[in-house]
């Protein structure tokens, strides 16, 4: 593990213990390593080998390879260029797998479906205008307007205008933002 990536993980070790509710000294119970190694561990001043590791990532119900995923987006730097898209009018804004999803549409898209996402998202109008359906209600939004939605509000959308250009961004669907009134 090079220096880099020891700092990343880090970050992800952070993360997933406050995202279980758990304190370093509940961690180190069940690791079996101390509180002041896993501190270190966090804070990016100790390399952990994959044995500690392996120790952490039990302790945190989760894998080392899930702890390298996060810590592999929890740095990431990348440029996606505006470039036209494929014919379809929809551009991935962020590539790869992050806490965030983002995409661009163009033109006059009506999906004719409805959707519904476990986690928030926002809608931005770049350009154009749309109408988005949610939760029965009708929404008219022009340039500059936007509009959040929460997670689990069913919505459908439509572009109202040629070159019309939306962006969604959203909490990914592999991450569970939803929240329990129980942590």
């Amino acid at each position: 593990m090079d220096d880099k990536e020891t700092l990343r993980v880090g970050a992800a070790v952070r993360r997933q213990r406050r995202s279980l509710g758990l304190t370093l000294a509940a961690v180190a119970t069940r690791s079996g390593l101390s509180v002041p190694f896993l501190s270190q561990i966090e804070n990016e001043r100790a390399r952990p080998s994959a044995r500690s590791l392996d120790r952490v990532a039990d302790a945190l119900e989760t894998t080392t390879a899930r702890l390298r995923a996060a810590a592999d987006s929890a740095r990431a730097v990348d440029v996606v260029r505006g470039t036209p898209q494929d014919g379809d009018g929809v551009r991935r804004v962020v590539r790869g797998r992050h806490q965030l999803s983002a995409l661009e549409f163009t033109g006059e898209l009506d999906l004719g479906r409805e959707f519904q996402h476990r986690n928030d998202e926002v809608l931005y109008v770049a350009e154009g205008a749309a109408e988005v359906e949610a939760e029965g209600q009708a929404y008219r939004l022009e340039r500059g307007d936007t509009l959040f939605l929460s997670g689990g509000v069913r919505h459908r959308w439509r572009a109202t205008v040629p070159g019309t250009r939306l962006l969604f961004v959203a909490v990914a669907e592999h991450i569970d933002a939803t929240f329990d009134p129980r942590r």
